[in-house]
């Protein structure tokens, strides 16, 4: 069986579900909006009141001991006008990211300034670390050997 590499997409469903089940194990009601949203993924309600906009992000980008997440979108498909998108503070209250050791974190989006993207594993973002989940599969399932995240390394501009 030939292993092949997970789509972008089945990645990023991977990456809500984590999100999901984390905010509920947190005690949060959690919501998805009707249709696509471009600024949000989710939505999680702690109670009292208080609503946050969850952009959710996956990675396996793995540089220089940490993983690169981008916080742009440049379109993804043929007809790019060359636009890229950069997450807004403003549009989402709260990044929650899922990398491929499992690792995972919930970092407030005014936290994040405004780059294209963050390296995460050292000290700038560890207080906004929460409990691991599942590693992210880097290749489809094989039935004798599924290899780590460790075992590929991955190339400029990777993240998703």
């Amino acid at each position: 069986m030939e292993i092949t590499r997970w789509s972008p997409r089945r990645q990023g469903d991977i990456g809500e579900l984590s999100t999901v089940t984390w905010l509920t194990e947190t005690g949060a009601v959690v919501s998805m909006p009707m249709f696509h949203s471009p600024d949000y993924d989710l939505i999680a309600d702690f109670g009292g009141g208080e609503l946050m906009r969850v952009q959710v992000k996956t990675s396996i980008a793995w540089h220089k001991r940490r993983f690169i997440v981008a916080l742009c979108t440049r379109g993804g498909n043929r007809s790019w006008n060359g636009v890229i998108k950069r997450l807004d503070a403003t549009c989402c209250d709260r990044l929650f990211v899922h990398v491929g050791d499992g690792r995972r974190w919930f970092i407030p989006a005014s936290a994040l300034g405004g780059s294209s993207s963050i390296s995460l594993g050292g000290d700038k973002y560890a207080e906004y670390e929460v409990t691991s989940g599942q590693p992210l599969p880097i290749r489809a399932p094989s039935l004798h050997s599924a290899p780590s995240w460790r075992d590929s390394r991955a190339v400029k501009g990777d993240a998703l």
